[in-house]
């Protein structure tokens, strides 16, 4: 049975979607839309016959285009091209728009920002940009004062590439080489390469398709990396002897099981990397020695079921962070290092329900966590001699408080960042002993910007189970709060990703044409704790959509905006969420935005050679052993939910050589949408045919995503017009 949801206050679904209909401004030119011709394929799945008709969208030789996006059929380019022409021409009378809003977020960008220098033994690390450079420069300068050193130039190896994204930049112990790597397709196939850091030229060492990350030996004559399976899976990790040969690097580890994906991470001491292996239920954490030279990793405590930790070394302990002994909140637990089973953990930081641990970090004498409550974060800092804590937080209704970038273990400084949606983000130095801050940097918008123009408020709305749902929301103090406000809703909804309310410089360039932001913070992320996500995955995974759904209708009732003034957006998972919700209530909105969204999650979900599928069965289930799984994400998977009804005008943008949401998702998804849909739209579908998951890799180019986005949310609400 698909997913569906009563619209409120409404006779029918056919009756709200003419009474909502967005008011558009009208477009000189209505050109039709491509058509994707239907090549039906059928299977049957626990009984059930499946047939798409657009499965040929599919490229057999995916993986070879995710390395060289020129390698997609010709009939598969063409339709993307095609759709890309259409999408550009429907919106060609927002071009004069487009290029204000370009105008003005560049005008709200530092373009020459640098950020605040990271100390780290005889030299402090930062990276900054030059005024219309797209990519960052790293730098360093002597830590007692002295001549900054340019070691990597963004700007310059991007140089004539039609994609690059500087990757991981690391640099070795004795601060004489950097490891840094590229992707140059937007396919996150990363090549690393060594920089000798007085000549200023690479080394003829060189890594190619591994994740981009490395972690140096103490010696500095040695890097950890980690690279993929042919499905694009982390899964083992070598040791590179410099001087040698690739083939002569030595295999540290491996795991071969499809569902857990691996990371390589150092750990703040410096002392060991952890090797740490998970899916979206369970975890696995492995101590390599980085002072040993032939060290082998050793495993911590072997995966358990629905048990997920990391830990952190101190001295000859451990501090483990961890959902064990149903914590679900998360506490902290300590264990020594030459016996860390679970058997030996005691609690540090006792679990509390309501309370989520986000994260730590150990340093020499504190220990520091982040934590959630009621959607708030804080930060608390702890005296591991004496068990003394302390905790910054603010007062604003709704913000983001991170911590930032701290190199050194020896020290009782840490660096935190805070925002709101009204105030621009400030970094500081805090003084864990003292208890003092430091303002370091605050984030400057050129164009000007006063917080005290705008509010910030939060607000619950009541979802069709009675859960209330967490709204942030940001206007101008001039908006009128009376039904006739347009507004932007988003959401993301999955993985226990909360969804900060922290400050958007380009949001502005809507609220200042008198839209109200709003953030719905849905079941499926963490932002009321850990229970919240488990609320909103697996066969609970409608309540996000019907929360979401369930934060438009509240806000249109206390006459924040009106039915068929929203305009929805939602990325990746998010869009999936944008996707269902498109056709469980298409009159609440405006339009829709969905950024590489996964709308085809059974087929996805059924498809164990797609890098994603076979860790994230924890968090979808596993349709292809589960008839309960299959008939849930059957009910509600958007490409498979798709009916002869009114759909809102929508914007769909995609990545050729996505690696995370594959290109033929959302094509597939938009061409159905027209086959089937009896009347609304247009449906838009714009796929950057140079980049991945993320889009545009510079910094200044990702402006114009962000404008022409923009510029629908506008036309779509009927405020194009008005520049």
């Amino acid at each position: 049975m698909a997913l569906k949801s009563k619209p409120a206050k409404v006779k029918s679904a056919k009756k709200a979607a003419r009474k909502a209909a967005p008011k558009t401004t009208p477009l000189r030119r209505r050109p039709r839309p491509p058509v994707a011709e239907p090549r039906p394929q059928s299977r049957v799945v626990h009984g059930v016959k499946l047939t798409d008709e657009y499965a040929w969208l599919r490229a057999p030789n995916w993986q070879e285009v995710l390395r060289d996006p020129d390698a997609l059929p010709k009939d598969i380019r063409k339709l993307i091209d095609a759709e890309n022409k259409y999408a550009l021409d429907m919106l060609a009378d927002t071009k004069r728009l487009q290029a204000k809003i370009r105008k003005e977020l560049r005008g709200r960008i530092k373009e020459d920002d640098s950020e605040v220098p990271v100390p780290d033994g005889p030299f402090s690390y930062f990276e900054r940009y030059r005024t219309g450079g797209e990519h960052s420069i790293f730098c360093r300068m002597p830590r007692e004062g002295g001549r900054r050193e340019v070691l990597l130039d963004g700007d310059k190896l991007a140089k004539g590439k039609k994609f690059f994204d500087l990757g991981d930049i690391s640099y070795s112990p004795d601060h004489k080489l950097l490891a840094w790597s590229a992707d140059e397709k937007g396919s996150e196939f990363f090549t690393l390469r060594v920089r000798d850091i007085r000549s200023g030229k690479d080394l003829a060492d060189r890594v190619e398709n591994c994740d981009g990350d490395a972690v140096w030996r103490h010696d500095g004559r040695a890097f950890f990396y980690t690279i993929f399976d042919e499905n694009h899976r982390p899964w083992r990790i070598y040791r590179h002897d410099l001087g040698t040969k690739n083939e002569d690097d030595k295999l540290i580890f491996e795991d071969s099981d499809p569902r857990y994906f691996l990371n390589l991470a150092e750990t703040q001491s410096g002392r060991y990397a952890t090797v740490d292996i998970g899916d979206h239920d369970s975890a696995e954490c492995w101590l390599l020695d980085l002072v040993a030279k032939d060290a082998r990793p050793t495993l911590i405590q072997k995966r358990r079921k629905a048990v997920q930790y990391e830990c952190e070394d101190w001295g000859d302990k451990l501090f483990i962070h961890t959902n064990a002994d149903g914590a679900d909140d998360f506490k902290i637990v300590q264990a020594p290092i030459k016996s860390p089973q679970a058997k030996n953990w005691k609690d540090v930081v006792p679990h509390r329900p309501g309370i989520l641990i986000q994260e730590m970090a150990v340093f020499k004498r504190h220990l520091v966590r982040t934590e959630l409550e009621s959607g708030l974060p804080r930060i608390v800092i702890r005296d591991i001699k004496s068990g003394k804590e302390h905790a910054i937080a603010f007062e604003e209704a709704a913000y983001d408080l991170q911590i930032d970038s701290v190199a050194e273990f020896d020290t009782n400084v840490i660096r935190f960042a805070y925002s709101s949606m009204t105030t621009p983000w400030s970094v500081y130095d805090y003084n864990m002993v003292a208890r003092e801050r430091v303002l370091r940097k605050r984030q400057k918008i050129p164009s000007g910007h006063k917080p005290s123009k705008y509010k910030s408020e939060r607000l619950f709305a009541p979802s069709h189970d009675g859960a209330k749902v967490p709204i942030s929301l940001l206007y101008a103090k001039t908006t009128k709060l009376d039904g006739s406000a347009p507004l932007l809703l988003q959401a993301y909804g999955a993985y226990g990703t909360s969804y900060e309310a922290s400050f958007s410089a380009s949001k502005f360039s809507l609220v200042d044409r008198g839209f109200i932001v709003a953030i719905a913070h849905v079941r499926g992320g963490t932002d009321c704790g850990w229970g919240w996500y488990k609320a909103g995955k697996l066969a609970k995974k409608t309540n996000t959509f019907h929360d979401f759904v369930a934060a438009g209708r509240h806000l249109a009732e206390k006459k924040y905006t009106s039915v068929g003034q929203i305009v929805g957006v939602g990325r990746s998972a998010g869009g999936l969420m944008i996707g269902a919700a498109a056709n469980m209530a298409p009159e609440l909105f405006a339009g829709l935005v969905a950024g590489v969204p996964f709308v085809d999650a059974l087929n996805t979900m059924l498809d164990d050679s797609l890098p994603l599928t076979p860790p994230e069965w924890h968090e979808w289930g596993n349709p292809a052993k589960s008839r309960k799984a299959f008939d849930t994400i059957r009910a509600y998977s958007p490409y498979d939910n798709i009916r002869a009804q009114y759909y809102p005008p929508m914007l769909v943008l995609s990545g050729l050589s996505d690696p995370r949401v594959t290109y033929w998702e959302p094509t597939k998804w938009v061409s159905r949408l027209r086959a089937r849909m009896s009347g609304g739209g247009p449906i838009l579908l714009k796929t950057n045919t140079d980049a991945g998951h993320g889009g545009a890799a510079g910094r200044l180019e990702r402006l114009d995503d962000i404008a022409l986005e923009y510029a629908f949310v506008l036309w779509c609400t009927g405020k194009a017009a008005d520049g």
